[in-house]
């Protein structure tokens, strides 16, 4: 993946991660991606947020197979409610789960971007969704998840994109 685009905001920056109900992957995206800031020592710098381009769980927690997976590998699952995403007004990334989300958001280019893009073994692939299969989907995507997180935070380490304001 490219260099990531420059935080709007001087000293912070804001990542959110979209997928279609927002009660599945990107939750889970967004749980593990702010344990591994917070042990690199960036929770102070980046903010976390995940959206669903779809209406339906808005307000409802994520769904109880990918909090038991999450719980399962030691993740804090319950704080998350869904929410639908509003626009690419306030992140200064976007991360979409799959093609079809990407295209819903109005990606690729710019800001908004495949989460996968950063992973390092298959960047660009989809983060297939779990919700209609069993739970052995839940834990592939949280292998993708962690490899990706773990990648993003060394991206946002080496790139500092919150130390800069420029296009």
């Amino acid at each position: 993946m490219s260099s990531l685009p420059a935080s709007r905001e001087p000293g912070r920056y804001r990542v959110e991660l979209v997928c279609l109900g927002n009660i599945c992957r990107s939750p889970m995206a967004h749980v593990v991606l702010e344990q591994r800031l917070a042990d690199a020592g960036l929770a102070d710098l980046v903010e976390v947020t995940s959206s669903g381009t779809g209406d339906w769980h808005v307000g409802n927690p994520m769904d109880r197979r990918a909090a038991a997976t999450l719980t399962a590998a030691g993740y804090d699952a319950t704080r998350h409610r869904a929410r639908q995403w509003a626009g690419p007004d306030d992140a200064d990334l976007y991360l979409a789960m799959d093609a079809d989300n990407l295209a819903n958001i109005g990606g690729p280019g710019g800001r908004i971007r495949m989460f996968r893009d950063l992973d390092p073994l298959h960047p660009g692939d989809d983060v297939p969704d779990p919700y209609y299969g069993g739970d052995d989907g839940f834990e592939e995507v949280l292998a993708m998840v962690e490899l990706t997180a773990t990648a993003l935070v060394e991206a946002l380490r080496r790139e500092r994109p919150w130390d800069t304001t420029e296009p």
